[in-house]
């Protein structure tokens, strides 16, 4: 092929090039598609942690227990990061309904600016609603690894066997 002229490499999408493929690469080298749609469901259940700054260590840790395929846990990871922010809010919120309590605060701005100020005094005041927030993705994510497996492991099971047939 002639570099000058883009070839169906360069002209594959964002979705495609960085998602689709390494994923079918995987299956190319041997890893099953229940192994694959297991790490993706860990590696997005883990990802949505409400706990900042704590997920690539949990995924890492995931992945060596449960002997998944760390390139696409992580990779999740990173491709959750935009829902990340949105379901850490929902999750205290839940946790705030299911612990019956007041709604907590999520004042972004102010929770940073006294964990810079005041370490110990954040994790006082914010503690709770850490905890909320735990118990809020505790709820969901047994049921989050649940549908991500099974709506990822048809898909993943069709495009095996269509790599095995060519």
């Amino acid at each position: 092929m002639d570099p000058e002229i883009p070839g169906p490499l360069e002209k594959r999408g964002f979705w495609r090039r960085w998602v689709l493929d390494p994923v079918a690469k995987q299956l190319t080298q041997g890893v099953t598609p229940d192994k694959i749609a297991l790490s993706i469901a860990v590696g997005s259940v883990l990802a949505i942690f409400p706990i900042l700054g704590t997920t690539t260590t949990l995924c890492v840790i995931a992945g060596v227990v449960l002997g998944l395929n760390q390139p696409i846990i992580q990779g999740v990871n990173a491709l959750c990061t935009f829902i990340y922010f949105p379901l850490l809010f929902a999750f205290v919120r839940l946790g705030d309904a299911l612990a019956g309590t007041a709604r907590s605060s999520l004042d972004v701005a102010s929770m940073i600016s006294l964990l810079r100020r005041e370490p110990r005094e954040f994790y006082h005041q914010f503690g709770t609603t850490a905890l909320h927030g735990i118990l809020g993705w505790a709820v969901v994510a047994p049921i989050w690894i649940l549908a991500v497996y099974f709506i990822g492991l048809g898909p993943l099971r069709a495009t095996a066997r269509r790599i095995a047939r060519t």
